[in-house]
């Protein structure tokens, strides 16, 4: 039964990723529409009958802005930490939203999903590793440094969505403000480009075999170049850049295979 990884959309616009197999599937974070995100998996042929889950990494708006709309059609449990959901704004229904803590799976059906800590200027962040059988997927986006949690959870993934917000020279040139710069490259904000690339030249696994560089800062990074970068040394990770305007393909982890008919693979537009 293979183990099936989408994002739907990776950026500051909204950020959405499937993770599931044969008979069920969960969602990470829910940051596009009800509406727009049935319209991306349809595309790709994936169904919203086998989503049991939507958990949520952050209270940010790219992260839950279609959380509501979705747990309310679909019926579907959102995970969320209490201090999360109290700066959220969020109105669900409450028979609906289920706590989570660090470093406790939460089994839906016969995926598992553990929360872990990270650095990022939000109330009670978390990044997620989600296993099924032997294989595990990493999402690990909006990540202000490489603790020890993001090292130890990424060593084990099989694939990840790994964050690469902003090229530094292009942040350091580009039009935000110093305050804005600072929040990003300080330690509670993105990874850069740079970070990413060390954490997966230091720490990758040998069974890394999907990485999706994801979060791409649209003034502050370039698809092309982050892919080239990466490329240059993936040996026998397949690199893909999730885009900010559309899903990628559906990735196989038993094979490796592409199970979509989407054109641009590699680069996700």
């Amino acid at each position: 039964m293979a183990f099936e990884i989408c994002s739907l959309n990776s950026g500051s616009n909204g950020n959405c990723y499937y993770v599931g197999n044969e008979k069920e599937a969960v969602l990470i974070d829910a940051g596009l529409s009800c509406r727009e995100t049935e319209k991306r998996m349809k595309r790709q042929g994936l169904s919203m009958e086998k989503v049991r889950a939507i958990f949520i990494s952050h209270e940010h708006t790219d992260h839950i802005k279609g959380v509501a709309g979705i747990a309310k059609k679909h019926k579907l449990p959102v995970y969320i930490t209490a201090n999360t959901y109290r700066n959220s704004g969020l109105e669900i229904d409450l028979t609906l939203v289920q706590p989570f803590g660090a470093y406790q799976p939460v089994n839906v059906g016969s995926i598992s999903v553990t929360a872990f800590p990270k650095f990022h200027d939000a109330a009670d962040p978390h990044s997620f590793l989600i296993s099924y059988k032997d294989k595990k997927v990493g999402v690990l986006t909006d990540i202000g440094a490489c603790c020890e949690h993001v090292i130890e959870n990424f060593q084990q993934c099989d694939a990840v969505f790994l964050e690469a917000n902003y090229d530094d020279e292009m942040l350091q040139n580009g039009r935000y403000p110093y305050f804005l710069k600072n929040r990003i490259r300080g330690g509670q904000g993105h990874l850069s480009n740079a970070e990413a690339l060390k954490l997966f030249l230091d720490f990758r696994s040998e069974k890394l075999s999907h990485l999706l560089l994801s979060h791409l800062s649209k003034d502050n990074n370039c698809p092309d170049l982050v892919h080239k970068l990466f490329s240059e040394h993936a040996l026998h990770t397949q690199i893909i850049v999730a885009s900010r305007f559309e899903e990628t393909a559906v990735y196989e982890l038993e094979s490796g295979t592409v199970l979509s008919n989407k054109t641009q693979l590699e680069i996700g537009f």
